[in-house]
């Protein structure tokens, strides 16, 4: 149909061990296509992560001017530290017709739906069997201390209290299931009417042909 549709803006949201980032790894192992948003974030680099593969690491003034500036597409303060969204770079994917996946909060979240890139997105939310559950996720993973462990956990039922703002709602019972519905939810928004724009198109070369058969019987 001729037309490129815009890219869109997947946003995937989840408190700390419900499987956010395993699922974000298995929707672009089902797409190659979609790009992962690179966040700007105020926290150290840890052993092995490199500026502008994990993040793009700034100074606390370097990230505040960014957002002075409306560099910003969304950010965040999460654990005394700041993490945001360089805006540049997703609205050239939006324009280019390429998707971008972020792994971010409900703030991020919530931004973003509020910008002028909002009817871009979709938004997913995924929560955990049982809070059990997701207890033994963080524990089992052995990045955290204790006290880090418990910090995530109180963080965590704020950030479940937002699921109803999200487009979609995913109960991670079950990775490969989950995984599956994920891919299930893009590939239908892709297909929106609204998405795509060759349609108007289409439909009138539709409406011609009508035409040129109702001629063509002597109508």
């Amino acid at each position: 149909m001729g037309d490129a549709r815009r890219g869109l803006l997947i946003i995937l949201s989840s408190p700390s061990g419900a499987g956010k980032s395993t699922l974000a790894r298995r929707l672009m192992g089902w797409d190659p296509g979609i790009s992962f948003s690179v966040s700007a974030t105020t926290r150290a680099p840890r052993p092995g992560e490199v500026d502008g593969r994990e993040y793009h690491f700034r100074t606390r003034p370097e990230f505040e001017a960014m957002v002075a500036a409306g560099e910003m597409l969304e950010h965040a303060a999460v654990f005394s530290n700041l993490y945001g969204t360089p805006r540049a770079p997703v609205e050239a994917a939006v324009q280019a017709g390429r998707d971008t996946l972020f792994d971010i909060d409900w703030q991020g979240g919530q931004q973003i739906r509020n910008s002028t890139l909002a009817r871009d997105s979709v938004s997913i939310f995924i929560l955990p069997p049982t809070i059990a559950e997701l207890s033994r996720r963080l524990r089992d993973r052995g990045q955290d201390s204790a006290e880090v462990i418990t910090a995530r956990m109180a963080q965590s039922r704020d950030e479940i209290s937002h699921w109803a703002e999200y487009d979609y709602v995913l109960i991670n019972r079950d990775l490969d299931e989950t995984a599956r519905r994920l891919t299930t939810i893009v590939t239908a928004e892709r297909l929106r009417r609204d998405r795509q724009p060759g349609l108007s198109g289409f439909v009138r070369t539709l409406n011609e042909e009508f035409e040129e058969t109702r001629h063509g019987l002597g109508a």
